[in-house]
């Protein structure tokens, strides 16, 4: 994986209000799920891609995650600091170009844990990486292989691998998971402060340059209780 990023954003400010009440007195990626804190399923699979740097955004609890951070020794963890203003995710990238790099980079959001045979997933990804085609390519995975969601899909994908968006229509066939790789420079140029990836999605999809990848595997977002019983059902049965 030689074209692979060696820099990472992992997405860790977020409130969690839909965890409470467990994110009264912690942090949401410190939830442990099945005895692992949620962003470790994050960092990882990062790490074993052959990430040097991650850098971590914090708001909430943010003391509390920069300790769990510093006690991992196999990579060089950065923290961009969210705790005046929450960014939403588009905003905390662009605050974080400092300590990212003009280069592509890995996104990952910390709220999600995946079982994937063969190849890692984050290597396939960088496989199929072409910034000559591309300015992002995220994991999609189609509904059925996916635990956690509650909406009717995001995207439809055609043959070549171009998404393009539900809009209006009542669902699409594709869940999305915030997996990426990610040209940064549209989001650096984006005026406003704070502000949406989907937003930059959105205006590639336009240029025909958002990309998708479909994974093998069972893909979990855990963003409520209910969600973090099933993901650790699922675990501890060793389905996935």
């Amino acid at each position: 994986m030689s074209g692979a990023p060696k820099t990472a954003m992992v997405m860790a400010a977020g409130l969690g209000t839909r965890m409470r009440p467990l994110t009264d007195h912690q942090a949401k990626v410190l939830i442990k799920v099945a005895g692992k804190p949620l962003i470790d399923y994050a960092i990882d699979p990062l790490i074993a891609a052959g990430v040097e740097r991650i850098v971590v955004n914090v708001h909430a609890f943010a003391e509390e995650v920069e300790a769990h951070l510093r006690r991992r020794k196999d990579a060089e963890f950065l923290i961009s600091d969210e705790r005046a203003e929450l960014l939403e995710t588009g905003g905390g990238i662009k605050h974080a170009r400092a300590l990212l790099g003009e280069a592509p980079i890995f996104v990952c959001n910390s709220d999600y844990i995946w079982n994937k045979p063969g190849r890692p997933a984050l290597e396939e990804l960088a496989q199929a990486w072409d910034p000559a085609r591309m300015d992002v390519l995220v994991v999609v995975i189609p509904k059925a292989r996916t635990l956690g969601f509650s909406t009717p899909g995001d995207f439809f994908q055609d043959q070549a691998g171009r998404l393009t968006h539900r809009g209006d229509r009542a669902e699409a066939p594709l869940h999305t998971f915030g997996i990426e790789i990610l040209d940064p420079s549209a989001v650096y140029a984006e005026p406003r402060r704070k502000f949406s990836l989907r937003d930059i999605w959105f205006a590639s999809a336009d240029q025909g340059r958002l990309f998708g990848l479909q994974l093998d595997g069972l893909w979990m977002q855990v963003g409520d209780p209910a969600a973090l019983e099933a993901a650790e059902s699922r675990l501890g049965a060793r389905l996935v």
